[in-house]
């Protein structure tokens, strides 16, 4: 399987589509040349039909001669099997490629994704997100599927169409090739013109969806208030939108229809009444009548629905561009060219004057100034907007700084490798990110080729071996989406065996455990303090007992450092850190005092 590595992809559709068609150009001319080779052939019957029927035509009974009917016969047969050939061999050439084409469009655009900033992927649904990745990967496929085996053919099918009845009759040309061009060319404007209405029932189709799927997510609360009357009620009047969406896309469509069937009839009675009248006149004879004859039918199959093949290709093309719009964007946050990897790490960080804003009308920092040694655990506190997520997001590298510098042991984190940089800081955030897959991949995840000793090491370490043992499967359990399995203080029992496999030797903890009940948070403390040791440590704080035994606390606010030093020193400054140890101290539980 190959690894996809996208630093850059188009960022219009047809480009879009092209460059992922380059990768299988072979499968898709292969599929091209079958596909004309097919369509040629079932052009080609009807004026066998017509050479037949003049063989058959100039002789009566036994004065046939099947020596020179033989060779038409021959053609005839000839043709039908070619062309069954290569139809199935477009179809199986086709389903061999589609699936690869898919996987590497979502591979790619997952790769492509997968470098955009965090202020991208935190605008953003996740769900929408993987919508939109599917929606492209799905419309390159449609329209590709649409181009090859509907729409091309059929361009082929009238160009052949008009040569061979111009072998035979001009009139019987001209009168094919007008009503080609005028049926074709209305169809797309028809097409172009019911797209929106479609899209209208289609988005109505899909909020009504949603609505009983929140409806029914919801069914203990609507027992519970007794709304069974409100919510039938009010899903009532969403799928009335989607019936009065529904109306007007399917009577619009149901027109093009009626334009479609009489536009077949009129190239049937047409095509016969010129064949009667140009035989009448002797310009033809009975071959060439049965052949434009059945030429107008075999058009008139080819024809049918081709209102609904363009709606279905403005609607593939039209999910490239949706999804091409939302996620190929230039990335905010990049190595440069020259990046390195981190070089080996003591832990040594330092802000060196860091000017930094998430938008230029509001600076967080300016001219931040902060030294933190090798292996010394520090805590951050400050009201909520101080700026300790802030600095996380700037050593972490999830933003760029405005001016300054953000260094590990001297290295500037713009000039080495991303990777390299998270290889070297372990995090456990407030909520920790697991997946819907077991807890001993959850686990694995922090370093991959870790052996089951060391996993099983990492489990003890954190004390989560014995709720582990206790569930059904042990670690191979799934913990659920986002781990809804299990309780707050088990996903960070979790998340911190998952940083202790990684061994960083900068750990970096977001309020940790600030969601926790006091017996819990004193538990998962006593683990962080054992994996603390000789680490570099940051540790965000919402419980000012949390920080309290480490070698150094910063009191942030608006942005800058007021306050700088041990617990026992800044309680003797009495200044702001005693204010809010003092505060916190006599009501442990107020809300107004967490510093989140």
């Amino acid at each position: 399987m190959r690894s996809w590595n996208i630093q850059s992809l188009p960022d219009t559709p047809f480009a879009f589509a092209r460059f992922f068609v380059d990768h299988f150009r072979g499968w898709y001319l292969a599929i091209l040349l079958l596909q004309v080779v097919a369509v040629t052939c079932t052009v080609l019957v009807p004026w066998v039909l017509g050479q037949i029927t003049r063989v058959v035509s100039t002789a009566s009974g036994d004065n046939l001669n099947w020596q020179t009917l033989s060779k038409p016969l021959l053609l005839f047969a000839g043709l039908l099997v070619l062309e069954v050939l290569c139809t199935r061999g477009a179809t199986g050439a086709h389903i061999r490629v589609l699936p690869l084409q898919r996987r590497t469009v979502t591979h790619a655009v997952y790769a492509y994704l997968q470098r955009h900033s965090h202020r991208f992927v935190s605008s953003e649904f996740a769900g929408a997100l993987a919508h939109k990745i599917s929606e492209v990967s799905m419309g390159v496929g449609q329209a590709l599927a649409l181009l090859l085996f509907d729409l091309i053919p059929l361009l082929v099918t009238l160009t052949l169409a008009v040569a061979v009845l111009a072998t035979a009759s001009v009139w019987l040309a001209l009168f094919m090739l007008g009503w080609s061009v005028a049926f074709i060319t209305v169809c797309y404007f028809l097409a172009k013109r019911s797209h929106p209405l479609s899209q209208q029932y289609s988005a109505a189709r899909s909020t009504s969806n949603g609505k009983v799927v929140d409806a029914v997510s919801n069914l203990t609360n609507i027992r519970l208030f007794a709304r069974h009357s409100f919510e039938h009620r009010y899903l009532g009047d969403y799928l009335d939108r989607e019936l009065k969406a529904a109306g007007r896309s399917f009577g619009y469509m149901e027109k093009i229809r009626w334009f479609q069937s009489i536009c077949g009839m009129s190239l049937k009675v047409g095509m016969l009444l010129i064949a009667l009248y140009l035989w009448r006149l002797g310009s033809i004879d009975i071959a060439t009548f049965v052949m434009a004859t059945s030429l107008s039918l075999l058009i008139i199959t080819d024809v049918a629905n081709l209102s609904r093949r363009f709606l279905d290709f403005f609607e593939a093309t039209g999910n490239i561009a949706n999804g091409v719009r939302t996620l190929i964007r230039p990335h905010e946050v990049v190595d440069e060219p020259d990046a390195q990897p981190l070089a080996a790490v003591r832990g040594a960080i330092e802000f060196r004057d860091v000017s930094f804003g998430y938008s230029p009308q509001k600076p967080v920092f300016e001219h931040l100034q902060l030294s933190i040694p090798a292996g010394q655990r520090v805590g951050l506190v400050g009201t909520s907007g101080s700026g300790k997520s802030s600095l996380l997001n700037l050593l972490l590298r999830l933003y760029d700084v405005n001016q300054g510098q953000v260094l590990i042991d001297g290295q500037d984190v713009r000039r080495v490798t991303q990777h390299s940089l998270h290889q070297q800081i372990g995090l456990i955030p407030q909520e920790p990110g697991l997946f819907h897959r077991s807890i001993a991949e959850n686990i694995n995840y922090g370093r991959l080729d870790a052996s089951p000793h060391e996993l099983a090491q990492a489990i003890h370490r954190a004390g989560a071996s014995a709720f582990i043992e206790g569930m059904d499967q042990g670690a191979e359990s799934l913990v659920g989406e986002r781990g809804v399995k299990l309780s707050g203080g088990q996903r960070q029992r979790i998340a911190i065996a998952r940083v202790l496999l990684k061994n960083a030797p900068i750990l970096v903890m977001d309020e940790a455990t600030s969601a926790l009940d006091s017996i819990t948070e004193r538990f998962i403390q006593e683990k962080l303090d054992e994996i603390m040791q000789d680490k570099t440590v940051i540790v965000v704080a919402h419980r000012l007992s949390t920080v309290a035994h480490l070698d150094r606390i910063l009191v942030f606010e608006d942005g800058r450092i007021i306050e700088d030093g041990s617990h026992d020193d800044l309680l003797a400054r009495q200044g702001q850190y005693f204010r809010l140890w003092s505060r916190q101290a006599q009501n442990p539980y107020d809300e107004e005092l967490a510093l989140a």
